[in-house]
């Protein structure tokens, strides 16, 4: 595995005469690799790499740097968004096009970043697909069964925020200055019900309906149909109205039911930012169903680098490292409509720039 995996990272640096820009991002594209070698982020370098396994793009990402906030005096920081769609890419069309501007929305509200401001920042973005899927269900009403999963991150006064839904996964990398080594630190919580305590999680809820959670082929599903239990979206297993014809059988379900299956309530973690805090790799499930956590962290750390990603083996996901030496401040960086195998590094220096706050 990890000798496919360095084929590909040595990939990455070929040259390509190509380009492909993005907003603000304009990279290399080799087939269906595109890479970024090194950009500028508001507290020093990122980098990227996207690696398109499927005809259609149901994923994007992107990353935001510069302020936080609508106004100029609010809090600045970077944004890091994976956003891990099904059934379609309209959903996570959608929240990369809303979800940062409702946090920068309420963080003006609030003049500072707090899991407050993402917690509301996803509501607003879950009510307003909600209200997409209303107006196009005459027409379009398959649109209730697109969803995606929606992993940030946000870096803001030295404190890195971690918000999830579904079953991507955020890890640090921490340095252990006694061996040299770096460990992996899981700092998402994934809502896949392959794991028992979301499954015990989604029983109580519903505790009358004894097949909420089916094993079929060896897989867990919620109601026989997902694995994941809270997303953007996937509004026909959120609200009855949307559960039934003309929408495929094959979505629907037999009983009515008033509790939704599934959640758009993020799961959200505070981490003050180390010294020794090296990098965070951002990334969804297709990545970690082939490689473990510190694996992951060991590729990254033995890099310097970001065109880590992973053609052979068909995953997604974004790296996010935190080193290096920022050279620009306050640029904004915008990337979209990135597909499965992305990452995305962001370098700082050794004096770590969350230790003087505000940021410039």
């Amino acid at each position: 595995m990890l000798s496919e995996l360095m084929n590909f990272l040595r990939a990455c640096f070929q040259s390509s005469s190509d380009r492909y820009g993005a907003g603000e991002i304009r990279g290399r594209q080799d087939g269906l690799l595109w890479y970024k070698d090194s950009g500028q982020h508001l507290n020093g370098d990122f980098s990227m790499s996207v690696i398109q396994a499927n005809n259609l793009l149901e994923d994007q990402s992107q990353i935001e740097s510069g302020s936080l906030s609508l106004q100029e005096s609010g809090p600045r920081g970077t944004f890091v968004g994976v956003y891990d769609g099904h059934g379609g890419p309209e959903t996570s069309r959608y929240i990369c096009d809303h979800l940062f501007q409702h946090l920068k929305r309420f963080a003006s509200e609030q003049d500072l970043m707090s899991a407050d401001v993402i917690r509301k920042a996803f509501q607003a973005t879950e009510e307003g697909f909600l209200s997409i899927v209303r107006s196009q269900w005459p027409t379009n009403p398959q649109i209730a069964a697109v969803g995606s999963c929606c992993l940030v991150g946000v870096i803001c006064d030295g404190t890195l925020y971690v918000a999830n839904l579904g079953d991507s996964r955020a890890i640090l990398g921490r340095a252990v200055k006694a061996t040299g080594e770096v460990l992996a630190i899981q700092l998402s919580t994934e809502h896949n019900v392959s794991n028992e305590s979301v499954r015990l999680e989604l029983q109580s809820l519903h505790p009358d309906d004894p097949q909420v959670v089916v094993l079929r082929h060896n897989v867990w599903r919620v109601k026989g149909i997902i694995q994941i239990s809270r997303s953007i979206g996937d509004v026909y297993l959120k609200k009855a109205e949307f559960n039934r014809e003309p929408l495929y059988a094959k979505f629907r379900v037999q009983e009515p039911f008033r509790t939704p299956f599934l959640s758009s309530e993020p799961a959200i973690s505070e981490i003050q930012l180390k010294p020794d805090d090296q990098f965070v790799i951002f990334a969804s499930d297709g990545l970690w169903e082939h490689l473990s956590n510190q694996e992951a962290v060991d590729i990254v750390h033995s890099h310097n680098q970001s065109e880590y990603w992973l053609k052979d083996l068909e995953c997604d996901g974004v790296l996010f490292s935190i080193k290096g030496k920022c050279k620009k401040t306050g640029q904004s960086c915008t990337s979209s409509s990135c597909k499965e195998k992305r990452n995305e590094v962001l370098r700082f220096e050794e004096d770590r720039p969350w230790r003087s706050s505000p940021f410039p």
